[in-house]
């Protein structure tokens, strides 16, 4: 193991997370625990600030943790740009990161906005993905931004910031040559074939064959079907989970490389030995993940000069998390699919959701740091790991308000669920009855909100149907049936919530998650002082829809739901008039767009959306979602 003062002090970050006008909150990553000092450059002063007690929780020898929450007894200017500077050992970020720095500028900054007057928002970020990186999107938006109102207020992420069910051979092989550079930490699995972490990098079946190292038992093939399998979504598509992450330092090690270019700077990792059909694929993989890794300098440049907020969707835990009773109860009833579900929830709280929200999060922070403080041999204790991961489960406090104007409300539509009441198979609602009340409750009173639901509310009509045939049938996981109208309850109680007289008169929702773009109005029929309501739909970052699957989607969906179409009373939002926005670049009547990139909304003054844009990570112009003729 190399000694620490060869490793460059900082792995990753900063990453400006909530910034609010007397509180600024910022992540690090470094290889050791860093006296930090904040130096901010306003336009009258400057402030510097001794971060000291900085929070911090260890995640291996060489790897730490900081979460740098300042908070100011004056509120910081409003709508001007405001230059930091992070130093130690008398260096600053010019000086450790100078990637992070925009060109003639000596230090990267921000821009705290009066209102939120334009953001970007998008979803599902799959490294391996053969389609170009949107986060560089933003990175060009912010280089050409010349004054502070040109910079958008934050870049919300809403779901699949990292893969951890679905990793390439060459990223997989990244993050164990990572594991070993830094001295992350161990642990004992229980419930697999290999007795812990060490035994699972070094063993043969480690690539492309995870399902081999559970238990080979008849009664636990639905286990090894539903984390390792690469179970076949025919309709759709098709998804591999052969390479899933397993122990905390493996998505501790995911999130490192995904976020930051400095730590592919440590490492020089080699094909393992693999068989014919594999070493072919591998190199396919390798293509990719080299083309993503070139990209990553300007990711984090991004993540250095926008506040950038994240809320959780399946895979950054693991593919269909929590869709029905019955997959909770198959993943739950059993300590090893238990276990790779709460490291990932453990990587989750530590890289994103502690950011969002630090005074949630104060009593797991701490259990954690105990977990990490002494491990003994490098191991993590197992009894306290699992009780750290009991109390995780339990959590139900990952979603979030920001007091701006307009209020952003985002919701955890993945833990709180409302559970069939038919049979367990059938697919749960994304929100149970408690947790939507407690969404009508933060919407009372506010004349226009944000809702960020990492799955639309209103989605294509056509394919809801499709995935509530399957569940009819049985097969919710063949289709991800995971959509707000799925569940009776939970449909019912949301479209309730936007027909109250004292919620919002005008309503945004982001959403991500279905690897395409859309934007709908929607109105209320026979109410002609109802809401306004918008859907704007971002996805993928870096993934995206089979090209002619969706095409035919897109078609089907206009023939079978057109506006005359009486298949439109068989759905449960029969009450609502959806208008679908037309793609400014898209062919004659698609309403779908397919294109990895980034969304981008302008809000007026009474927070209704003034122009929606789609930009595209292949470089083509941004696509302008125009709304349909009078």
């Amino acid at each position: 193991m190399p000694h620490p003062d060869t490793l460059p002090a900082v792995l990753a970050g900063p990453l400006l997370r909530r910034l609010e006008p007397r509180r600024l909150v910022l992540w690090l990553v470094g290889s050791r625990a860093l006296a930090l000092t904040l130096k901010l450059h306003l336009p009258t002063q400057t402030l510097e600030i001794t971060l000291d007690p900085c929070q911090v929780v260890a995640v291996g020898r060489q790897a730490f943790i900081h979460l740098i929450d300042v908070s100011l007894d004056d509120a910081l200017p409003l709508d001007v740009a405001i230059s930091y500077d992070l130093l130690f050992d008398n260096t600053g970020i010019a000086d450790w990161a100078p990637h992070l720095l925009y060109a003639n500028a000596q230090l990267p900054s921000f821009v705290l906005h009066s209102r939120i007057h334009q953001l970007v928002h998008g979803s599902c970020r799959k490294p391996h993905h053969s389609a170009d990186e949107g986060l560089l999107c933003v990175d060009r938006l912010l280089a050409d931004a010349h004054t502070p109102t040109d910079r958008p207020a934050l870049l919300m992420m809403s779901g699949d910031q990292v893969y951890a069910d679905d990793v390439a051979g060459p990223m997989l092989r990244a993050i164990h040559a990572l594991i070993a550079r830094l001295g992350l930490f161990d642990e004992y699995l229980e419930g697999a074939v290999v007795d812990d972490s060490a035994s699972l990098y070094g063993h043969s079946a480690s690539y492309y064959h995870r399902a081999d190292l559970l238990p080979a038992l008849d009664s636990n093939e639905t286990l090894r079907e539903r984390f390792f399998g690469g179970v076949k979504k025919p309709i759709f598509t098709s998804s591999t989970a052969d390479n899933h992450l397993v122990t905390f330092a493996e998505v501790i090690a995911m999130y490192l490389l995904v976020w930051s270019p400095t730590p592919w700077t440590l490492i020089a990792p080699q094909p393992p030995q693999l068989n014919v059909e594999r070493h072919q694929r591998y190199t396919r993989e390798q293509v990719q993940i080299d083309k993503f890794r070139d990209g990553l300098p300007g990711v984090a440049r991004v993540f250095a000069h926008l506040s950038t907020l994240m809320i959780f969707d399946d895979h950054d835990i693991t593919d269909d998390w929590n869709l029905s009773a019955q997959w909770e109860e198959t993943a739950y009833g059993h300590p090893f699919s238990k276990r790779i579900i709460g490291n990932a929830l453990l990587a989750y709280l530590l890289c994103q959701g502690w950011g969002n929200q630090p005074d949630a999060f104060g009593e797991l922070a701490s259990q954690t740091q105990a977990l990490t403080a002494q491990p003994k041999a490098n191991h993590l204790d197992a009894s306290a790991q699992d009780a750290l991961i009991e109390t995780l489960l339990k959590f139900q406090r990952w979603h979030y308000v920001l007091p701006t104007t307009p209020a952003l409300v985002v919701l955890d539509t993945r833990t709180r669920r409302w559970r069939s009441e038919f049979t367990l198979k059938q697919p749960s609602g994304l929100l149970d009855w408690e947790a939507l009340s407690e969404l009508q409750q933060e919407l009372l009173d506010h004349p226009s909100a944000i809702i960020v639901s990492p799955a639309p509310i209103f989605g294509v009509k056509l394919i809801e149907t499709v995935q509530k045939v399957f569940s009819w049938c049985g097969h919710p996981l063949l289709v991800d049936a995971e959509n707000w109208m799925a569940h009776r309850g939970a449909a019912q109680v949301i479209l309730n919530i936007f027909r109250h007289s004292r919620t919002p008169g005008n309503y945004v929702i982001l959403s991500g998650d279905v690897h395409y773009s859309f934007v709908y109005e929607v109105l209320i029929r026979h109410r002609n002082a109802g809401p306004r309501i918008w859907q704007i739909t971002s996805s993928g970052i870096k993934n995206e829809f089979p090209p002619r699957l969706l095409e035919w989607f897109d078609r089907l969906n206009r023939w079978l739901y057109s506006p005359r179409s009486p298949l439109n009373w068989f759905t449960r939002r029969r009450t609502m008039q959806v208008v679908p926005h037309i793609p400014e670049h898209a062919e004659a009547g698609e309403r779908l767009w397919n294109s990895a990139g980034i969304g981008q909304v302008f809000f007026n003054e009474q927070g209704q959306p003034e122009a929606i844009y789609q930009h595209n990570a292949d470089g083509r112009v941004r696509t302008r979602m125009v709304a349909p003729k009078q």
